[in-house]
């Protein structure tokens, strides 16, 4: 066996850095505690984790930490902007309306009752994470699937509403079984600039016969076959805009390929609650000529 390269053995300290951090929000971040969990001298750790991530260490933690408080406000409605504060690492409710306003220039309760999703991508963007996305694209076809379907319309943070829908005609009719069936989601617009009412999301999963009629508006439908470019995303999929932006963003461009007209798509490769949502995996399919 051939031994670990030097720049791979570099990386993973570096990830092992970035997972401890996402994991310890509301904790010690300092550079004291991060240095020492991939074994790299504290003088030298605030030019190594800036020149390997693409922004200071302290930057970065904030930008996760206000990445967390963000998504609680969003996502459940009964979470107070002092508990989403103090749930992220924030000292206090004010240290997090302050750097909320910084970064989003809007105050987190204006920003949950219309929240800006192509401001939440610019304010996120990490040159790390786009490098790596960029390293990581693959060219497949695919045979188109057949799906049993549920289209959920209207604000993308009430998706989640839907999917509980979906599941429930999942197993009491048995024709998409999860143990066996793949599961996809298919986005019909850009959330950052389609209108929060007019937002339309297919929830689906994989059939191999017609669809019974069902109380549930679930529907089949067909995800065309062909060539796509496929990325896996890490961790949360209510995150995933940060790894398809870099698609169109950085890989597109050189790639020399042209998109088809259809909308993406995404596998589900992963089970809630079997696996905790911020470690679940899901590959991004983006339909190409």
């Amino acid at each position: 066996m051939s031994a670990r390269s030097p720049s791979s053995a570099y990386t993973q300290r570096f990830d092992a850095v970035l997972a401890y951090i996402d994991a310890h929000l509301d904790g010690d971040l300092s550079v004291s505690a991060l240095s020492q969990v991939a074994s790299f001298s504290p003088f030298h750790f605030h030019r190594q984790f800036g020149a390997f991530v693409g922004v200071p260490v302290s930057r970065y933690v904030q930008l996760m930490r206000l990445r967390r408080a963000a998504h609680g406000l969003l996502a459940r409605a009964e979470l107070s902007v002092l508990n989403a504060a103090l749930q992220a690492g924030f000292e206090s409710p004010e240290a997090f309306s302050r750097a909320f306003r910084r970064a989003f220039g809007m105050s987190p309760s204006a920003f949950r009752k219309a929240p800006s999703w192509h401001v939440w991508n610019t304010v996120f963007v990490i040159p790390h994470f786009s490098r790596t996305v960029a390293m990581q694209v693959q060219i497949v076809n695919i045979s188109p699937v057949r799906v049993a379907a549920l289209e959920h319309c209207g604000p993308p943070e009430l998706v989640d509403r839907s999917v509980d829908t979906f599941i429930q005609w999942r197993m009491q009719s048995g024709q998409s079984p999860v143990e066996s069936n793949r599961s996809f989601g298919i986005p019909y617009g850009n959330p950052d600039t389609t209108p929060a009412h007019e937002f339309r999301f297919a929830i689906c999963g994989e059939i191999r016969e017609t669809v019974a009629v069902n109380e549930f508006n679930i529907r089949e439908l067909t995800i065309p076959g062909g060539r796509y470019a496929v990325v896996r995303h890490a961790g949360s999929p209510d995150h995933i805009g940060e790894t398809i932006y870099p698609i169109y963003r950085d890989w597109l461009p050189n790639s020399g390929e042209e998109l088809r007209d259809q909308p993406l798509f995404f596998e589900y490769l992963s089970v809630y609650p079997e696996t905790p949502k911020d470690q679940w995996q899901t590959d991004i399919y983006v339909p190409l000529r």
